[in-house]
């Protein structure tokens, strides 16, 4: 579909010139003798860039400017004057034109500034989706009423700037918290810094956390700025917290309690403004009592508690998280999307899942791999998920269809394709296996869709 563009210019000879010129590069134009009428054709067919001329007889390009970017925040406006100074084009870039361009106008210009806009579009449409995929990645799923709770209380603390301490089992979802709390906070447009505890050698934890000048060690050929110097203004997501080193766990609190540090070799203090967000799996009470973890950090980065529950207690989450795991994929993977059957469903609310939404996760994207038909059945459910035998999940399958001709069409097709597969797609073998005519495997082939 050919874009748009909207000429506003009190000239016709700049019109027609303009058009002309336009319509041969594939473009559909439209044009408007003054301000007023343009933000008339803009509202009725929103055009995808506006040329504007600055000197008009009823308002003048600025403030038509000014009421299109007030309107209209993500249309790209290209002005275009013959009485130009350079205090109007800053005028008008402060206010959000594109492109300034003089007359009288060079047409190579006019097309590249166009193309240039255009370009500057696909680009801003691309990093909305990819916002709005961030977005859905983090998002935290399900409507029970302890997840109700959970996503209540993210709400009531993530706009201040108290510290956060996010518990919780192995495959609960804390990053997703961590997260959260950093979308809904004043600090969600400033840095958001992950920090693995567990997975920083004792002897580079300073150099991770607080960077290293050049020449500070064998190997320190630049500098590097530190965990806490990158999350300044934002927020420093300190993950698997509880596996932190005591060593490390004092070096931490410090800087916790100044918010100032030293880079590894260097003399300079360098102050931040960081807001601390931390996580495990661990009972940091009962580590307290066993000598492996500081008091003093403990009650530094306890400000506000948040548990996460386990998926055994919201149970009536496994639905909706099964169905956004499987579209997941299937967008991934650019494949049909795949359902889990009723049955299936009632089979999983009864699992413990001690690997939580991880694990669920996890068994959703081996069905979606593994299952070759599109609706997975309680029989593609693999032990310890399932405590039925292979022949009684068989049985509980085709029992929870309604009728005769479903379950017998559903075991056909299923029986075909294994063996269609066991024979690498050789129609005639397969026919000759199961006892059929080859012409007429081939039609229930077709009817199938295998």
């Amino acid at each position: 579909m050919a874009e748009t563009i909207l000429i506003v210019d009190d000239e016709p000879g700049i019109i027609q010139s303009l058009r002309g010129i336009l319509t041969d590069e594939g473009f559909e134009v439209v044009a408007a003798g003054g301000g007023l009428k343009a933000l008339e054709i803009i509202k009725e067919t929103i055009p995808d860039i506006v040329l504007l001329d600055i000197w008009m007889p009823d308002i003048d390009g600025i403030e038509t400017l000014k009421r299109i970017r007030e309107l209209y925040p993500g249309l790209q406006v290209i002005m275009i004057s013959g009485h130009g100074t350079v205090e109007t084009a800053v005028k008008a870039t402060k206010l959000g034109a594109y492109d300034f361009i003089e007359k009288p106008l060079s047409l190579e210009k006019v097309l590249l500034s166009i193309n240039n806009a255009l370009d500057y579009n696909r680009l801003e449409a691309e990093l909305d989706i990819f916002r709005e995929r961030e977005r859905q990645r983090y998002q935290i799923t399900g409507h029970s009423r302890a997840i109700t709770d959970l996503k209540e209380q993210i709400k009531i603390v993530a706009p201040t700037d108290a510290w956060v301490l996010i518990v919780g089992e192995n495959g609960t979802g804390k990053e997703l918290v961590a997260h959260s709390v950093h979308r809904f906070s004043k600090r969600s447009n400033k840095p958001f810094v992950e920090v693995n505890c567990a997975a920083i050698p004792e002897d580079l934890i300073e150099s991770e956390l607080f960077g290293h000048e050049k020449g500070a060690f064998t190997g320190a050929t630049t500098m590097k700025r530190g965990k806490f110097d990158q999350a300044n203004n934002g927020m420093l997501f300190l993950d698997e917290i509880g596996d932190m080193s005591l060593k490390a766990q004092s070096k931490v609190l410090r800087i916790l309690q100044e918010q100032r540090f030293e880079r590894v070799g260097g003399s300079r203090t360098i102050e931040v403004d960081v807001r601390v967000i931390a996580a495990t799996n661990k009972n940091l009470e009962e580590e307290i009592e066993r000598g492996t973890f500081r008091e003093d950090l403990y009650f530094r980065l306890n400000v506000i508690p948040i548990r996460v529950p386990p998926l055994r207690e919201r149970v009536e989450d496994i639905v909706e998280l099964a169905n956004e795991f499987l579209d997941e994929f299937s967008l991934d993977a650019k494949t049909e999307q795949k359902l889990l059957g009723s049955d299936a469903f009632d089979l999983l609310r009864k699992y413990s899942w001690p690997g939580n939404v991880r694990e669920l996760k996890n068994l959703i994207e081996r069905l979606a791999i593994m299952c070759p038909q599109k609706m997975i059945s309680v029989e593609e459910i693999p032990p310890p998920y399932s405590s039925l035998r292979p022949d009684e999940r068989k049985i509980e399958s085709f029992l929870s269809f309604e009728t005769l001709r479903e379950a017998r069409e559903t075991f056909e097709k299923s029986f075909i394709a294994r063996k269609l597969q066991q024979f690498e797609g050789n129609i005639s073998k397969t026919a000759e296996a199961i006892g059929v005519e080859r012409s007429n495997l081939h039609k229930k082939i077709k009817a199938y869709g295998l």
